[in-house]
């Protein structure tokens, strides 16, 4: 009896853990920038390339960062929300554009409408690999003293900007 009793503690185990597992979100996988300083950067800009965007440049407001690319099938998917959340003007958006051509940037923009009050290009991946991108799109909420307080990874719905973004974007605003 007791040679059976230890196997079916670690079998009771294991379904526990899967059980937990089958009602986590693998949308939210856990940042270990959330926290901390946005990292910083200082890269041209997709309509002005003789320019740049950094993030110092937010310094005193909450702001989004919004990691896109022309490629990207669920960036298409989250866009009209981003478009409409622009013209709300609630909150400053800026699209850090991830491993893509300026050509193809532009002709997306052009053809969905453009959101972001700017867009930086990070054609080579690095800014992305600083900042933990996974894949994009990726959203960040960024508080007035530059600290990232939220990472949203994969696309933007109605229900995720109104249930998280807004309401913390509301609050942070208010400090």
């Amino acid at each position: 009896m007791k040679r059976f009793l230890l196997p079916l503690i670690i079998f009771l185990v294991m379904v526990g853990f899967l059980a937990v597992g089958l009602h986590l979100d693998p949308r939210e996988v856990p940042s270990p920038l959330v926290g901390k300083p946005a990292p910083a950067f200082d890269l041209p800009l997709l309509d002005q390339p003789e320019k740049t965007f950094s993030p110092k440049q937010m310094l005193g407001q909450v702001w989004l960062l919004n990691v896109w690319a022309s490629w990207c099938v669920a960036c298409r998917e989250e866009h009209p929300l981003l478009v409409a959340l622009s013209k709300a003007k609630l909150v400053p958006i800026y699209g850090m554009d991830y491993k893509d051509t300026r050509a193809e940037a532009q002709q997306w923009l052009n053809e969905g409408g453009n959101p972001y009050a700017a867009n930086a290009m990070d054609i080579d991946g690095r800014v992305g690999i600083d900042y933990g991108v996974y894949g994009v799109p990726e959203t960040y909420v960024i508080d007035k003293s530059g600290v990232i307080v939220y990472k949203q990874i994969g696309p933007i719905t109605e229900q995720v900007l109104s249930n998280k973004i807004m309401p913390l974007v509301e609050r942070l605003q208010a400090q």
